[in-house]
This record gives structure tokens, sequence and C-alpha cells, in this order.
């Protein structure tokens, strides 16, 4: 099987304290970090994935393009989705949002993940601490 327009996932989350801006660092108020909900739209697009990529392949993501519309408090839950728009070759063109709990859209955007194999994927990983040839 391989990536195709059409297939989706949608996941659940509930906001807690350590999913705050205050707690990542990526602010000062005790809201969903921006890094957070990144994560978890890219988690909706390695399910959405899953079942289309062969074994002894996976998923990269190659670009995210979000905007993150609403504050989100503690104790708020979220659906975030993604939806696979396109396929060019290894590129997969996924459309991602967040809804919440009263279905008002938190986050949109579009994320790029580019499938690849895994082994040669890890293997061409620079070694910390040594200097590449490349």
């Amino acid at each position: 099987m391989a990536p195709r327009p059409g297939l989706s996932a949608r996941l659940s989350y509930l906001v807690t304290d350590a999913d705050t801006a205050s707690a990542l660092g990526s602010g000062d108020v005790p809201v969903l970090a921006t890094p957070r909900l990144l994560a978890w739209l890219e988690a909706a697009t390695v399910a959405a994935l899953s079942p289309a990529v062969d074994a002894g392949t996976t998923t990269v993501g190659t670009h995210v393009c979000v905007d993150h519309l609403l504050a989100t408090p503690v104790g708020g839950r979220l659906e975030v989705s993604a939806d696979v728009l396109a396929v060019d070759g290894r590129t997969v063109e996924l459309a991602v949002s967040a809804r919440d709990g009263p279905g008002r859209t938190v986050a949109t955007g579009v994320v790029r993940r580019a499938v690849v194999d895994r082994d040669r994927f890890l293997a061409g990983l620079p070694v910390p601490g040594q200097t590449s040839s490349r």
C-alpha cells in the first residue's frame, strides 16, 4: 500500500500543565504551547500515514506551516486531524487542524512528510562529535 489522498486520522488530547507555554519555555502564560500543538498535529500526520507505509519505511517531517489561532487553557480538550491532500513521489502533503471542545478552530495548516527507507535514513545521520566529509 502507498500513501494516497483520502487517508486521515483524528486524535484527542487534554491540555495539562505540562503542555503550556510556560512549562515548555515558549512563553510565560499557562495556555497550550505552540510547540506542543505542533507535536500533536505531527502525531496526527504519522497516524494518518502509518497504515500506508510499507515495512522498512517511515515518514519524516519536511515542512510545517501552521497558524495557531486560539489559546486553549489547561483542562481544554482538542481534537487534531490530518488529511492527505496530495502525493508527489515520496512527498506527502497533509492538511492539519485542531478544534477545541466547543468546535472552534484552534489551528489550521499544512504539513509535508517524506517517505524514506528507515535504515538508509538512520545510516545517513552524522555521528555526534565527528566532523563530516559531506
